[in-house]
This record gives structure tokens, sequence and C-alpha cells, in this order.
């Protein structure tokens, strides 16, 4: 199954994955929470969509190698999860960066120290739950900045 978080990101996994059902799953921890609470753990999922990024090219797809939450003003210890690889190859999609870490925030991030990386709003929240086959490819849409996002998604404000 392909999960998407905005309905604006149906042209991207039809792209990618023509044929696959595709849930909307909607932006953030709550709506992940309640979208995917009544699938199997088991359930192949595929997470596409847009993120932020620091340093990467607007545009650039990549595919997730590690998920982790962001707290950028504390730090404590908690799991991070690997996801399996190989994702680009099998549908034979030209990623820029394979491997990269992704934070999950529960707002827009806006500034970080954190480079290489990218940030999104949802991963973190769907592996915690338990699933066991995720993967993720996603779109840099902007570089830390809203604008640009609404920009290049016409998503959330």
């Amino acid at each position: 199954m392909i999960l998407i978080a905005e309905e604006g990101e149906r042209a991207l996994a039809e792209q990618y994955f023509p044929g696959q059902d595709i849930l909307v799953t909607g932006v953030g921890a709550l709506n992940i929470l309640r979208s995917l609470r009544g699938l199997p753990l088991d359930t192949p999922l595929i997470n596409i969509g847009y993120v932020g990024s620091a340093n990467y090219r607007i545009g650039a797809m990549v595919e997730v190698g590690e998920v982790r939450l962001c707290h950028p003003n504390v730090t404590y210890k908690e799991p991070s999860y690997h996801l399996r690889g190989g994702l680009a190859e099998e549908y034979h999609i030209p990623v820029e960066h394979k491997d990269v870490p992704i934070f999950t925030s529960v707002d827009f991030v806006l500034q970080s120290k954190e480079h290489d990386c990218v940030f999104d709003m949802e991963l973190a929240f769907i592996v915690g739950m338990g699933f066991t086959d995720v993967r993720a490819l996603k779109i840099v849409s902007d570089n830390l900045s809203l604008h640009e996002y609404h920009d290049l998604t016409n998503g959330v404000e």
C-alpha cells in the first residue's frame, strides 16, 4: 500500500507506483494513528511525499534509510528505525541520495543544524506503530521554508 499525507501527493504516487492502492493519511501524528490503526502490522507500506532539507536540492529524490524523531531542544534516549533499502532499484526510480536519515517533527521545520538529511511529519509515527515492512521515497520540496513548500506542493499552510 502506498501512503501519502495529502491529496496533492497522489500524482507522485501514481507516477512511481501505478496501479497500487493509495491511502491518504493526512498530515502529522494523529492523522497517521487514526488512518493506520486498523491495518495489519505486516502490511507492506511505501511512504512517498514531500520533505524539507537544509542542504539537498529542491526536487531531489531521496530514499530513506533511517528514521528518527526531530526534537532540536532536548536530548534523550529513544529508538531510531532502519528501513529496508532497494526500493529505488526495485521500481527503477532514479534517486539522488540513498540511505538518507529522516527526522520526523510535529511541526514544520524552519531551521536546523542537521545536514544531509530530510524532515517530514509522518514517517517516524508510521514505523513507531510497529509496521514491519516500511520503505520511503521523498522529494525535497523546500530548504526549510514554508513558502517554498507551499509554492511547490500547494499543501498545508
